[in-house]
């Protein structure tokens, strides 16, 4: 019997070393980092751009498990530049309410030397429960 399922969404290459996210038993989501680019692994240039693509990567990956915004309840952000985050909060929050609504999770934001996927500005790690039937 297995006690955990991975999550590849359809039409993505599968992870490198890493799932892109497991449902374990207990209805625990643990969503691995996702970094900002698209489903050909490119990065868009602005911080913004990617941080959209970070989220719609994540939800993507959620889904796989039948959770959504709602059911996040932990999420850690690993930012190249602070500055940069700084000086764009309040685009930032209006990006994160259109994709996660108002979901508003546990969270830690921690600025980084760098991630391991060159380009990549942010990268997203997420934990969701999803209600037992």
């Amino acid at each position: 019997m297995t006690i955990h399922r991975v999550l590849t969404p359809a039409g993505w290459p599968r992870g490198r070393g890493y799932s892109h996210g497991i449902e374990a038993q207990g209805s625990l989501v643990f969503v691995a980092g996702q970094v900002g680019w698209d489903k050909s692994q490119r990065f868009p240039e602005t911080l913004l751009e990617q941080l959209r693509n970070a989220l719609a990567n994540t939800l993507a990956v959620l889904a796989e498990a039948g959770a959504g915004p709602e059911h996040v309840v932990r999420m850690t952000w690993y930012l190249c530049d602070k500055r940069e985050y700084l000086t764009q909060l309040q685009e930032i929050g209006l990006v994160y309410r259109e994709l996660m609504g108002r979901s508003y999770p546990a969270m830690a934001v921690v600025e980084v030397k760098g991630l391991v996927e060159d380009g990549a500005r942010i990268e997203i790690e997420t934990t969701a429960v999803v209600p037992r039937d």
